[in-house]
């Protein structure tokens, strides 16, 4: 399954990154540099710069941190998703499944992956459709 905004020419899935802490921007910056075809295409560390962002540069992918400060991050993909039904969102957060907040598994979000578990593959697997929701 190609995303609707992937640039099939050149192959690149543009990923907006959402965190309100500096460190995990950084290491996600990384993981999507280390991943062939994917490149960040913008940064937020607020729900609603998120939004202004995404309707700016139109990611294919958000890695969207749950705990943001002003709208939530679980707010914060509901409106992307209504405002863009395909850009795929991929929540992250410290939390484990099991102790996630209400309303993570019906914001539209694709999967959700523990901070420590983001590797290229897990990228890979959200775009590709066959990272498990982990929910």
């Amino acid at each position: 399954m190609i995303p609707p905004r992937l640039d099939t020419e050149a192959s690149v899935v543009s990923v907006l990154v959402v965190d309100d802490q500096e460190p995990f921007r950084a290491a996600a910056r990384f993981v999507v540099g280390a991943t062939a075809g994917y490149e960040v295409v913008g940064e937020a560390a607020t729900g609603e710069e998120a939004l202004r962002i995404a309707q700016r540069v139109r990611p294919s992918l958000v890695l969207m941190d749950i705990n943001l400060p002003g709208i939530s991050g679980l707010e914060a993909t509901r409106q992307l998703i209504r405002a863009d039904p395909d850009v795929s969102v991929l929540l992250l957060s410290t939390y484990s499944a099991a102790d996630l907040p209400a309303g993570a598994r019906t914001c539209g979000a694709r999967a959700y992956v523990h901070k420590i578990e983001l590797t290229p593959d897990v990228l890979i697997a959200v775009i590709a459709g066959t990272q498990p929701p982990g929910f």
